[in-house]
């Protein structure tokens, strides 16, 4: 296998972000919405419903994150082998399945069990839009593209809890599954017949799939060790934020609304900057936002032990919203610039596998030092894993938006 990928058709390149509406964005924001009302239910159901305690209901809802995670690499090779559409098809009829074992199950083990195979379904539709964006769309607006995936997805799991915990007050949590399940089936339905040509499988089918999988690894190494660990660092920090500053708040005296009023301000800037992002990582390059994503994050978790009021740690919210926001679809963006052409699905998979060992290490980083020293030492220790994540994307990540033109052109400089 070539260390450097099949340049892209100009046939697989030829989609307008507004074709997209129906085959991608609309099925996007019911998966979103179905997906923001079942989480926060997982966890209630387990302990009203099931009679289990808080801690196995925390365990039961990680699983959904450990399946994901598990699952990332093997659908990558699912969708290089089937293609996006009829991948689509079996996580749908996978996740009615688990929806009715949710729904009529009395045994917790059972329950716990669902929950892991809801992650890998999850794992297919989620690697499943982004590879086939990372087809039919060219660099050029892919940055858009995929920053307004990731702005409708973050407006569904903002309607997604309301929705779900009003029909969970009137009809019971069993019915939020099934919202769940039905909104996933519409959305899939939905992109099915709306995907353009493209989203079947086109690869060879030579080699295994361990030959192919380490041949990714192998020729993409660089990429994996560089832009890969830039990405482990943000969602490090993406994730150990969403512990930090409820514990750091809860530490200062605010209480449970005075919290919700940080994270609410903070979501509100996030939401605000994702299509701007869009347009400075097509005009300008993907490291225009990525770099300043990270370091405004890290900002904001060293602020965060300097901060003993209401108002001060409001601030910093802010200021943790804003780096999130600049980082818009960031990874999914730099996963769909460096994927080859011929193993598209392969490659997305490692990708995947690589952001969500750093999403599931942000509240373990937490957590290990904290217990060692303070949560204070822990913010800043996780604000320097940042630090390093930017230093890294700055200077040892190629400019993604002209990675796969240098790859055909040497000639050509690899971005500013």
């Amino acid at each position: 296998m070539s260390a450097s990928p099949e340049p892209e058709s100009e046939e697989s390149t030829s989609v307008g972000i507004r074709s997209l509406l129906l085959s991608v964005y609309l099925p996007t924001l019911f998966f979103a919405v179905g997906q923001g009302a079942v989480i926060p239910a997982l966890s209630l159901y387990a302990k009203n419903d099931l009679h289990t305690s808080v801690a196995f209901a925390a365990f039961a809802v990680g699983l959904r994150g450990i399946g994901t995670m598990i699952f990332d690499v093997p659908a990558g090779v699912l969708i290089g082998r089937i293609g996006e559409r009829y991948a689509l098809a079996m996580a749908s009829a996978v996740l009615v399945g688990v929806a009715i074992v949710l729904s009529l199950s009395t045994s917790p083990v059972v329950y716990a069990a669902a929950i892991l195979v809801l992650g890998s379904a999850l794992s297919v539709w989620l690697l499943a839009r982004l590879s086939y964006i990372s087809e039919k769309v060219s660099v050029e607006r892919r940055g858009r593209a995929l920053s307004l995936m990731g702005g409708t997805q973050r407006v569904g799991n903002v309607v997604g809890p309301l929705l779900g915990g009003f029909i969970g007050a009137a009809f019971g949590l069993i019915w939020v599954f099934w919202l769940f399940a039905g909104l996933s089936v519409l959305g899939a339905v939905v992109m099915m017949f709306s995907l353009g040509p493209g989203a079947e499988a086109s690869r060879s089918e030579e080699g295994t799939v361990y030959a192919r999988l380490a041949g990714v690894v192998v020729d993409h190494r660089s990429i994996f060790m560089t832009a890969g660990l830039a990405s482990i660092c943000l969602q490090v920090m993406r994730a150990a934020r969403q512990a930090i500053i409820p514990l750091w708040g809860d530490a200062i005296g605010l209480d449970a609304a005075e919290v919700g009023i940080v994270f609410t301000l903070s979501s509100a800037f996030d939401v605000l900057l994702f299509y701007p992002v869009g347009i400075v990582m097509d005009r300008w390059g993907r490291k225009w936002t990525g770099v300043p994503c990270l370091g405004v994050m890290a900002a904001s978790l060293l602020l965060i032990p300097l901060t003993d009021t209401a108002w001060q740690l409001i601030a910093v919210g802010v200021l943790s919203g804003l780096g999130n926001g600049l980082g818009s679809g960031i990874n999914m963006t730099l996963g769909a610039d460096f994927a080859p052409a011929g193993n598209r699905g392969e490659f997305l998979g490692v990708w995947r596998l690589v952001g969500d060992i750093g999403t599931a290490s942000g509240p373990i980083v937490v957590s290990a030092i904290t217990g060692i020293a303070t949560l204070g030492i822990a913010s800043i220790a996780t604000g320097g894993i940042g630090v390093a994540g930017a230093l890294i994307f700055a200077f040892l990540v190629p400019e993604p938006l002209y990675y796969r033109a240098t790859k055909r052109d040497p000639a050509r400089p690899a971005g500013p």
